[in-house]
């Protein structure tokens, strides 16, 4: 954790000496009822689905302090998009969001960093916990995910979307999300790591590397100069946000499959052999509902999406070629 003051340091340091002068610049107001309400509703979604994993079984979602924030959440969130429709100078205009390509991209985004964040979630625990990896080799294991995306994403922002609508590329995107998520299932107490988790780990990178370029391109491709910064900023929150409900959801999944497991299997006080077989079960579990998330998001995003090919240099859509031939 210490390492990010270092960046932190160097933010805050770099910002005070590349924004003097600044200070005297137009500025909108702050729309401060917004941001309460976007953040109060935010936070207590997240803490209702984390709050959840301290329960076993079905307990945690009927625990009345679970279903209370999740609930407060929803009125915030229907709150804010009330007060948005109403104030002068709203945090998130709704125009930004109106638009299909960019609500597909949003939506696209933060379904899929719900699915990401479970494979580096329990990818990890497993590698850490079971296959006995320290953090540092459990980390490198990881760099190939790292550089797949990188490579997929770059063709992707560069030579695919030229060519083909976002309406095939973030789709496919998800379904090969789903596939390396479903291929992941195949661990075990005794799996590889070059066979059992860097195939589907590949998978899920040039999946994740579809999705996420296009998205980030149509997340501001055709707004206004002064909704360029929030829509930017949409994207980074939908991907957070995704992120941090997607690690309270999974891990309250894997929670109860893995209390499940130990509970039907048990006799007498589990063993630790018994432990680890609960454990990967309950990674398995969270990788499949990990793979219906990411086919939930095509099936949901695709509709939403445009077809033909957006013109990123003059923020239209033009006909998109055929496939064939």
């Amino acid at each position: 954790m210490y390492v990010n003051v270092v960046f932190a340091v160097v933010a805050a340091i770099g910002g005070t000496i590349l924004l003097a002068g600044h200070e005297k610049e137009a500025r909108q107001r702050i729309d401060r009822s917004g941001t309460l309400l976007a953040g109060a509703g935010m936070f207590s979604i997240v803490y209702g689905f984390a709050n959840a994993a301290t329960k076993s079984g079905s307990a945690g979602w009927t625990d009345p302090l679970t279903i209370s924030f999740l609930v407060a959440g929803l009125v915030f969130l229907i709150a804010f998009v009330l007060t948005e429709m109403r104030v002068r100078h709203p945090l998130l205009p709704l125009r930004v969001v109106a638009d299909r390509n960019r609500g597909g991209a949003y939506a696209a985004m933060f379904l899929a960093s719900i699915g990401m964040f479970g494979v580096f979630l329990f990818v990890t625990y497993y590698l850490e916990t079971v296959l006995g990896y320290s953090p540092i080799r459990a980390g490198l294991a990881f760099l190939p995910l790292t550089g797949a995306v990188m490579v997929s994403a770059g063709l992707a922002n560069t030579v695919l979307i030229a060519r083909y609508s976002p309406r095939l590329l973030i789709p496919v995107g998800l379904v090969l999300g789903a596939g390396g998520m479903a291929l992941m299932t195949r661990i075990g107490l005794h799996s590889s790591y070059a066979t059992s988790i860097l195939p589907p780990l590949l998978l899920v990178a040039v999946g994740l590397g579809l999705v996420f370029a296009p998205c980030f391109s149509l997340g501001t491709l055709g707004v206004a100069g002064r909704d360029a910064g929030v829509a930017s900023a949409t994207v980074n929150v939908a991907q957070q946000i995704g992120g941090s409900i997607g690690t309270a959801l999974l891990n309250t999944i894997a929670t109860s499959a893995a209390a499940s497991f130990v509970t039907a299997h048990a006799i007498g006080l589990p063993s630790r052999l018994l432990l680890a077989e609960g454990a990967v079960h309950s990674y398995v579990v969270s990788f499949w509902v990990g793979a219906v998330i990411f086919l939930g998001a095509a099936v949901v995003v695709a509709p939403l999406l445009r077809p033909g090919v957006p013109d990123l240099a003059a923020n239209e859509t033009i006909e998109a070629p055929s496939l064939e031939g």
